[in-house]
C-alpha cells in the first residue's frame, strides 16, 4: 500500500490500506470499541484490519506470502490485491517457496493469461525469484522468520502513533531490513513496501494507540 505523500498515510501490508487509526465507535462484540477508520465498512479490509495487520507472524509461509502480495501491490490498492489473495493462492502454490522455486517460462507465460493475479511479467518473476532466494535465506538462517524479526531485535516495535502524521514511509529499520533483502538477490521490496511488510507482520505495531487492535497487540 503505497503512501499519499501529501499526507503520509501508512502502507499496510500493505500498501494503500492504511489511511490513519482514529477513533470509530460501531458496535462490535456487542460492545462500542475505538477501531481504524480506513476500512470504511468494506468487509475484506475489516476482516484484515481486525485479524491480521499488526499480528506478529512467525510462520516462514505466511511470511512469505505477505511478501508475494506486497510486492504486487506495488502501484495499486491494497483493497485490488485482498481481492485476488485467493487467485493468488491458487496460482503460486499456496504460497509454498519450495513449489514456486521451481517454476520456470512455460509458469511465466500461463500465469500472464490468469485473470485472478496481477498480470505483471516483472511482478510474476519477482515472485519465482524470491522464493529461490527466500530458500536461500532459510538454508542460511534456519528460518526466514529468525532472520526477519532479527531486524527488530526480536520483538515488535511499538509506534505509539497519535495520529497519521506521526506514520513514516519508512524507518531506519526498514531501511536496512530493505537493504539486506536487496543484497541477497531480492526484487520489488523496496524500503517502503518492506515496512508495509513489517507494519502488515507485526514487526512494528502502527495502530494508532486510540485503535482497539493496538491495545490488543501490545499484549501478546
Amino acid at each position: 500500500m503505497r503512501l499519499n505523500q501529501a499526507v503520509q498515510l501508512p502502507r499496510v501490508s500493505a500498501l494503500f490500506v492504511a489511511q490513519a487509526c482514529i477513533v470509530f465507535s460501531p458496535i462490535r462484540r456487542n460492545n462500542p470499541v475505538e477501531i481504524c477508520s480506513w476500512p470504511k465498512g468494506e468487509p475484506l479490509m475489516v476482516k484484515y484490519h481486525d485479524e491480521e495487520w499488526g499480528k506478529p507472524a512467525r510462520n516462514d509461509r505466511k511470511i512469505f506470502e505477505f511478501l508475494v502480495l506486497e510486492s504486487a501491490q506495488a502501484g495499486l490498492s491494497w483493497l485490488t490485491i485482498l481481492r485476488k489473495r485467493k487467485g493468488y493462492k491458487r496460482a503460486f502454490a499456496n504460497f509454498e517457496p519450495k513449489q514456486i522455486a521451481r517454476f520456470d517460462k512455460r509458469d511465466v507465460t500461463r500465469l500472464l493469461k490468469n485473470p485472478y493475479i496481477i498480470r505483471n511479467r516483472l511482478k510474476i518473476e519477482a515472485v519465482i525469484n524470491n522464493a529461490k532466494r527466500f530458500l536461500e535465506v532459510q538454508k542460511e538462517f534456519g528460518t526466514f522468520s529468525k532472520y526477519m524479526w532479527g531486524f527488530v531485535g526480536g520483538k515488535p516495535i511499538d509506534g505509539k502513533r497519535r495520529s497519521l502524521n506521526s506514520l513514516p514511509a519508512t524507518t531506519q529499520e526498514s531501511e536496512i531490513f530493505a537493504r539486506d533483502l536487496k543484497q541477497r538477490g531480492f526484487k520489488f521490496l523496496g524500503s517502503t513496501i518492506v515496512y508495509a511488510h513489517m507494519q502488515a507482520v507485526g514487526m512494528a505495531n502502527d495502530h494508532v494507540l486510540s485503535c482497539f487492535r493496538y491495545k490488543e497487540l501490545k499484549n501478546i
